[in-house]
Protein backbone atom coordinates (compact mmCIF):
# COMPACT_ATOMS: atom_id res chain seq x y z
CA UNK A 1 0.00 0.00 0.00
CA UNK A 2 1.21 3.69 -1.22
CA UNK A 3 2.46 5.64 2.02
CA UNK A 4 0.08 8.26 1.01
CA UNK A 5 -3.05 6.46 1.43
CA UNK A 6 -4.38 6.47 4.42
CA UNK A 7 -4.17 3.75 6.96
CA UNK A 8 -6.57 4.33 9.81
CA UNK A 9 -5.41 1.00 11.60
CA UNK A 10 -1.83 1.91 10.96
CA UNK A 11 -2.78 4.97 12.55
CA UNK A 12 -4.34 4.13 15.31
CA UNK A 13 -1.65 1.36 16.69
CA UNK A 14 1.11 4.37 15.87
CA UNK A 15 -0.98 6.66 18.01
CA UNK A 16 -1.51 3.85 20.78
CA UNK A 17 2.49 3.30 20.82
CA UNK A 18 3.04 6.93 20.66
CA UNK A 19 0.77 7.53 24.06
CA UNK A 20 2.08 4.36 25.66
CA UNK A 21 5.35 6.54 25.80
CA UNK A 22 6.96 4.82 22.52
CA UNK A 23 9.52 7.47 21.74
CA UNK A 24 10.14 6.09 18.23
CA UNK A 25 6.36 6.23 17.42
CA UNK A 26 5.82 9.44 18.69
CA UNK A 27 8.64 10.49 16.37
CA UNK A 28 7.14 8.83 13.28
CA UNK A 29 3.57 10.28 14.50
CA UNK A 30 5.21 13.85 14.13
CA UNK A 31 7.69 13.40 10.99
CA UNK A 32 4.44 12.79 9.17
CA UNK A 33 3.23 17.04 10.20
CA UNK A 34 6.15 18.72 10.21
CA UNK A 35 5.76 20.06 6.73
CA UNK A 36 1.70 21.13 7.64
CA UNK A 37 3.05 22.24 10.98
CA UNK A 38 6.11 24.31 9.21
CA UNK A 39 3.51 25.73 6.27
CA UNK A 40 1.25 26.68 9.09
CA UNK A 41 3.72 28.30 11.28
CA UNK A 42 5.47 30.35 8.10
CA UNK A 43 2.13 32.17 7.79
CA UNK A 44 1.77 33.40 10.84
CA UNK A 45 4.80 34.41 11.39
CA UNK A 46 4.81 36.14 8.29
CA UNK A 47 1.58 38.11 9.04
CA UNK A 48 2.76 38.56 13.16
CA UNK A 49 6.43 38.63 13.34
CA UNK A 50 7.84 39.61 10.09
CA UNK A 51 10.17 37.13 10.02
CA UNK A 52 11.73 37.43 13.93
CA UNK A 53 11.15 33.54 13.65
CA UNK A 54 12.61 30.94 12.48
CA UNK A 55 10.24 28.35 11.89
CA UNK A 56 11.98 25.06 12.49
CA UNK A 57 12.52 26.11 15.93
CA UNK A 58 8.94 27.01 16.36
CA UNK A 59 7.97 23.67 14.97
CA UNK A 60 10.64 21.87 17.11
CA UNK A 61 9.47 23.62 20.34
CA UNK A 62 5.33 22.18 19.19
CA UNK A 63 6.84 19.01 19.10
CA UNK A 64 8.51 18.99 22.17
CA UNK A 65 5.58 20.08 23.67
CA UNK A 66 3.10 17.64 21.75
CA UNK A 67 5.99 15.04 22.86
CA UNK A 68 5.12 15.99 26.37
CA UNK A 69 1.42 16.29 26.19
CA UNK A 70 0.74 13.11 24.29
CA UNK A 71 -1.45 11.15 27.03
CA UNK A 72 -3.61 14.05 27.40
CA UNK A 73 -4.97 13.38 23.69
CA UNK A 74 -8.14 12.20 23.65
CA UNK A 75 -9.16 12.34 19.94
CA UNK A 76 -8.95 9.05 17.99
CA UNK A 77 -8.54 10.37 14.37
CA UNK A 78 -6.11 12.06 12.14
CA UNK A 79 -8.48 15.03 11.91
CA UNK A 80 -8.30 15.17 15.90
CA UNK A 81 -4.77 14.90 16.18
CA UNK A 82 -4.28 17.51 13.30
CA UNK A 83 -6.87 20.04 15.73
CA UNK A 84 -4.46 19.38 18.90
CA UNK A 85 -1.52 19.94 17.34
CA UNK A 86 -2.68 23.17 15.98
CA UNK A 87 -3.50 24.42 19.30
CA UNK A 88 -0.30 23.63 20.54
CA UNK A 89 1.48 25.57 17.61
CA UNK A 90 -1.08 28.49 18.53
CA UNK A 91 0.13 28.49 22.02
CA UNK A 92 3.33 28.71 21.26
CA UNK A 93 2.99 31.47 18.83
CA UNK A 94 0.70 33.64 21.27
CA UNK A 95 4.01 33.54 23.82
CA UNK A 96 6.55 34.57 21.11
CA UNK A 97 4.00 37.47 20.45
CA UNK A 98 3.91 38.57 23.48
CA UNK A 99 7.79 37.78 24.12
CA UNK A 100 7.99 40.44 20.63
CA UNK A 101 5.46 43.11 22.04
CA UNK A 102 7.14 43.03 25.29
CA UNK A 103 3.84 41.60 27.93
CA UNK A 104 4.02 38.66 29.92
CA UNK A 105 0.13 39.13 30.04
CA UNK A 106 -1.96 36.11 28.38
CA UNK A 107 -4.38 37.58 25.84
CA UNK A 108 -7.08 35.40 25.16
CA UNK A 109 -8.38 37.80 22.28
CA UNK A 110 -4.35 37.17 20.69
CA UNK A 111 -4.85 33.58 21.19
CA UNK A 112 -8.15 32.93 19.27
CA UNK A 113 -7.16 35.43 16.65
CA UNK A 114 -4.21 33.36 16.16
CA UNK A 115 -6.44 30.20 16.49
CA UNK A 116 -8.83 31.51 13.80
CA UNK A 117 -6.24 32.44 11.17
CA UNK A 118 -4.68 28.80 11.41
CA UNK A 119 -7.46 26.97 11.37
CA UNK A 120 -8.47 29.28 8.14
CA UNK A 121 -5.13 28.61 6.70
CA UNK A 122 -5.53 25.15 7.36
CA UNK A 123 -9.15 24.70 5.79
CA UNK A 124 -7.26 26.86 2.86
CA UNK A 125 -5.57 23.49 2.32
CA UNK A 126 -8.43 21.61 0.61
CA UNK A 127 -10.99 22.03 -1.17
CA UNK A 128 -9.46 25.34 -3.42
CA UNK A 129 -7.21 23.32 -4.77
CA UNK A 130 -8.06 19.56 -4.33
CA UNK A 131 -7.67 18.08 -8.37
CA UNK A 132 -11.00 17.69 -10.19
CA UNK A 133 -9.73 14.28 -11.46
CA UNK A 134 -9.79 12.68 -8.00
CA UNK A 135 -13.27 11.15 -6.58
CA UNK A 136 -14.46 12.28 -3.33
CA UNK A 137 -14.54 8.34 -2.55
CA UNK A 138 -10.69 7.89 -3.34
CA UNK A 139 -9.93 11.29 -1.35
CA UNK A 140 -11.85 9.77 1.82
CA UNK A 141 -9.59 6.84 1.89
CA UNK A 142 -6.35 9.27 1.81
CA UNK A 143 -4.41 11.22 4.40
CA UNK A 144 -5.98 14.91 5.35
CA UNK A 145 -5.74 16.99 2.06
CA UNK A 146 -4.12 19.97 3.91
CA UNK A 147 -1.51 17.46 4.97
CA UNK A 148 -1.08 15.97 1.18
CA UNK A 149 -1.03 19.57 0.12
CA UNK A 150 1.66 21.03 2.75
CA UNK A 151 4.09 17.98 1.71
CA UNK A 152 3.33 19.08 -2.12
CA UNK A 153 4.13 22.37 -1.50
CA UNK A 154 7.53 21.53 0.50
CA UNK A 155 8.41 19.93 -2.89
CA UNK A 156 8.27 22.81 -4.88
CA UNK A 157 10.57 25.51 -5.98
CA UNK A 158 11.35 28.23 -3.23
CA UNK A 159 9.96 30.84 -5.47
CA UNK A 160 6.48 29.10 -6.01
CA UNK A 161 6.41 28.34 -2.72
CA UNK A 162 6.48 31.95 -1.64
CA UNK A 163 4.38 33.04 -4.07
CA UNK A 164 1.62 30.59 -3.52
CA UNK A 165 2.00 31.22 0.18
CA UNK A 166 2.10 35.28 -0.13
CA UNK A 167 -1.04 35.34 -2.69
CA UNK A 168 -3.00 32.40 -1.61
CA UNK A 169 -2.72 31.65 2.60
CA UNK A 170 -1.32 35.58 3.36
CA UNK A 171 -4.20 36.57 1.29
CA UNK A 172 -1.58 39.48 -0.46
CA UNK A 173 -2.71 40.96 -3.57
CA UNK A 174 -0.56 40.35 -6.75
CA UNK A 175 0.68 44.15 -6.48
CA UNK A 176 1.80 43.62 -2.11
CA UNK A 177 2.97 40.05 -3.96
CA UNK A 178 5.05 41.93 -6.65
CA UNK A 179 6.82 44.11 -4.01
CA UNK A 180 7.39 41.16 -1.30
CA UNK A 181 9.00 39.14 -3.97
CA UNK A 182 10.86 41.96 -5.81
CA UNK A 183 9.19 41.25 -9.28
CA UNK A 184 6.50 42.73 -11.37
CA UNK A 185 3.01 42.11 -10.98
CA UNK A 186 2.95 40.77 -14.67
CA UNK A 187 5.51 38.09 -13.70
CA UNK A 188 3.87 37.88 -10.42
CA UNK A 189 0.66 36.57 -11.57
CA UNK A 190 2.47 33.89 -14.42
CA UNK A 191 4.63 32.66 -11.73
CA UNK A 192 1.92 31.99 -9.34
CA UNK A 193 -0.44 30.63 -12.38
CA UNK A 194 2.92 27.99 -12.93
CA UNK A 195 3.20 27.64 -9.33
CA UNK A 196 -0.49 26.22 -8.83
CA UNK A 197 -0.30 24.12 -11.97
CA UNK A 198 2.69 22.63 -10.54
CA UNK A 199 1.21 22.42 -6.72
CA UNK A 200 -1.34 20.21 -8.62
CA UNK A 201 0.70 18.09 -10.29
CA UNK A 202 2.82 17.37 -7.26
CA UNK A 203 -0.18 16.21 -5.51
CA UNK A 204 -1.77 14.20 -7.84
CA UNK A 205 2.06 12.28 -7.95
CA UNK A 206 1.23 12.19 -4.02
CA UNK A 207 -2.16 10.63 -4.70
CA UNK A 208 -1.39 8.09 -7.11
CA UNK A 209 -3.64 9.49 -9.42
Amino acid sequence: MSPDVFDEIAFSRLLARARDGDNSAMGELLQRYRNYLSLLARVQIGRQLQGKLDVADVVQEANLAAHRAIGQFRGSTEAQLLAWLRQILVAILANQVRKFVGTRRRDVTLERELGDHIDQSSAWLGPQLISPQSSPSAQASRREQAVLLADAMEGLPEDYREVIILRQLEGLSFPDVARRMGRTEDSVKNLWARALAKLRRSLNMLEGT
